[in-house]
């Protein structure tokens, strides 16, 4: 399952989601976050379905390859989350694709993410700065980081 150009990449609210397609974003985010990390926590946090959340993902050969969310948090700041790519899938350049998409739907408002604190770097490629200490997240050191509009 190595990426290549024809991973297609696609965006869509919740309600644009069909069944299917939400399936299987929801297992490769459990299958890294909950099984492969070992972290047992409440994935369905309940903000897949709010209104201002877009889904961000790429397939491939009927399989989702990769995937982020951007929520509208609070005073016009977009947040980016859930950054995931199948383990087959690693090592050439999904994540970034899809944080390019990311920023061009964010446009240009302020942004936050949360990131887990050895990918840092990783997010720093694209703005994104730290602007606090380093905390523990479901036993994961994170990093809060801000990328300026």
């Amino acid at each position: 399952m190595h990426p290549e150009p024809h991973d297609e990449l696609r965006v869509a609210s919740f309600r644009d989601l069909d069944t299917t397609t939400l399936y299987k974003i929801l297992k490769l985010r459990s299958e890294v976050f909950v099984v492969e990390q070992e972290c047992a926590y409440l994935d369905l946090d309940g903000r897949d379905i709010e209104f201002g959340t877009r889904h961000i993902w790429c397939e491939r050969a009927d399989e989702v390859t990769g995937y982020l969310r951007i929520l509208a948090d609070e005073g016009g700041v977009e947040r980016i989350g859930r950054v995931v790519t199948a383990p087959g899938a690693r090592g050439a350049g999904l994540a970034g694709r899809l944080m390019k998409e990311a920023l061009t739907v964010i446009g240009g408002r302020p942004a936050v993410l949360d990131a887990q604190a050895h990918l840092a770097g990783f997010y720093a490629r694209y703005g994104f700065e730290p602007t606090g200490p380093e905390f523990l997240e479901d036993g994961i050191p994170h990093v809060p980081m801000r990328r300026d509009a």
